[in-house]
């Protein structure tokens, strides 16, 4: 072989050679600051994360449990007030119908203080949560990157136990779902078996109250879930400037795995033999025949229609994600809701009008409401009447009085509010609270008016009151009747 040949052959090989050694050290490369990042991220979580996802999780499951052993019962009440009345008229129907399903709920009732069982996500459902869904990946992702962090023991048995609560919550809603399955079947099975006797439709329109209430407890915890405190929403925040995170979030989700997201290059094999849009129009084209209308136009027209209807309902009922759940009653939206929930923590300010630019007093108030229906409340407070002085050339705070408030708030329309309550006033400077027992000093005051609300921030709104007081006349001195009043809640 002549020796520029040789040499050419040397060189190439010393190329390739090269080429090759250049794609490990950038493979390598690449990966270990893949480490390194999600090392980083691993050692910014907050430790605090952990504790509170682990304690939002344990106390959420308590409340499932308590709110289904509640329906449980009330539903097997119903069952046998209407066991009852039935035997009066049909003994053997009575024990056909209800001695089965009695027993069953009790069954369901008992197994609530037993392990759920484990969290199967095979399926997406009602019981699917984005929000759980990505934070049991948060913490698989965690766990998994263990030897990465350079964790220790006790950490690593944290990430396990919160990841363990989060999927024990989510076996729990899992089994709450079933249960409400459970309880829409036999609600259609009594309405059926009941449908020949008479005077049943009140109870199954309980019945029926019972188990949509159930399933809107349900889909309000669910919400609940999604406050992420700021520990959390910091772990977050770090975990998603990981691209190893966002790659390991694609491929174990929910929603991967509905999409066969995970099968890599194979995601273009598992969907053959789905039918395309064009294939579905064909086959109604082919149904409808030759002569008959364009199978666009149909599908169109059916769908645009369709949609209507389904858009009408969902104004109607907004929460219902099952037609078989449609109540056939008006739902009180403010029946899942908590009592802290209904609760509104606010204030006000107003000022004595003056014939100068400086008002000379100004009444502060704190309020708390209780919202008793989604447009109304009712609240109590109390206002410190604060002395300003005389003008800008004389200020000077006193105490100037106080006053105790009752009000009622509902809403007109839009952001357009009645007002209205009752308040008694301590009109006189007092330096202790003893001289507050004084019955002449106190004023009464008899309210209405409008308020206007307003949006500030998502967790503070506003709001502009005008108030004519009825009782103005009879206070000595004579007060103002027209009040003017800025207030805020949250």
């Amino acid at each position: 072989m002549p020796y520029h040949e040789s040499a050419s052959s040397v060189s190439h090989w010393l190329i390739c050679f090269a080429v090759i050694f250049l794609c490990l050290i950038s493979g390598y490369a690449t990966r270990a600051q893949t480490t390194d990042s999600t090392a980083i991220a691993v050692s910014q979580v907050p430790a605090k994360y952990f504790s509170q996802v682990t304690g939002k999780s344990q106390k959420m499951q308590q409340l499932v449990d308590k709110s289904t052993a509640k329906a449980l019962q009330r539903l097997q009440k119903q069952e046998k007030k209407m066991q009852s009345r039935l035997a009066k008229i049909d003994s053997i129907a009575a024990k056909n119908i209800f001695s089965h399903s009695i027993d069953s709920l009790g069954n369901l009732k008992s197994k609530l203080q037993q392990k759920a069982g484990k969290y199967n996500p095979s399926s997406l459902g009602a019981n699917y949560s984005g929000y759980l869904d990505t934070l049991q990946n948060s913490l698989s992702f965690l766990k998994n990157a263990k030897n990465l962090g350079g964790q220790s023991k006790a950490l690593q048995d944290k990430v396990s136990g919160s990841l363990k609560s989060v999927q024990d919550l989510q076996a729990k809603f899992q089994q709450a779902e079933q249960i409400k399955a459970y309880i829409r079947e036999r609600r259609q099975q009594l309405k059926a078996q009941l449908a020949q006797y008479t005077g049943f439709t009140k109870d199954l329109q309980e019945y029926n109250k019972e188990a949509y209430y159930y399933g809107q407890q349900l889909k309000e915890y669910k919400e609940v879930l999604k406050d992420k405190k700021k520990a959390e929403a910091k772990a977050m925040e770090v975990l998603k400037k990981v691209p190893a995170y966002n790659d390991f979030l694609q491929k174990h989700s929910q929603l991967a795995s509905l999409f066969n997201l995970s099968g890599g290059s194979n995601t273009a094999q598992n969907l053959e033999g789905l039918q395309t849009r064009n294939q579905v129009e064909q086959l109604i084209q082919q149904r409808l025949g030759g002569s008959g209308p364009d199978a666009r136009a149909a599908v169109s027209q059916q769908m645009s229609q369709a949609r209507e209807q389904f858009n009408e309902l969902k104004k109607k009922f907004p929460d219902v994600d099952n037609a078989a759940d449609m109540p056939d009653f008006k739902p009180n939206e403010m029946k899942t809701k908590s009592f802290v929930q209904r609760l509104e923590f606010g204030g006000n300010m107003q000022f004595a009008r003056s014939t100068q630019f400086y008002p000379t007093t100004s009444d502060i108030a704190g309020q708390v409401a209780y919202k008793f229906h989604k447009n109304g409340t009712a609240g109590v407070g109390a206002a410190y009447k604060l002395g300003m002085g005389t003008g800008f050339d004389n200020i000077r705070f006193s105490s100037q009085g106080m006053g105790l408030r009752s009000f009622l708030d509902w809403k007109l329309k839009g952001t357009i509010y009645v007002n209205g309550g009752f308040e008694e006033n301590y009109t006189s400077n007092f330096q202790n609270t003893q001289q507050l027992k004084s019955v002449d000093n106190w004023q009464g005051s008899a309210l209405i008016g409008i308020s206007k609300k307003y949006k500030i921030n998502s967790k503070l709104k506003g709001n502009v009151i005008l108030l004519y007081d009825f009782l103005y006349n009879q206070h000595v001195p004579r007060t103002d009747p027209i009040k003017l009043r800025l207030g805020y809640n949250f």
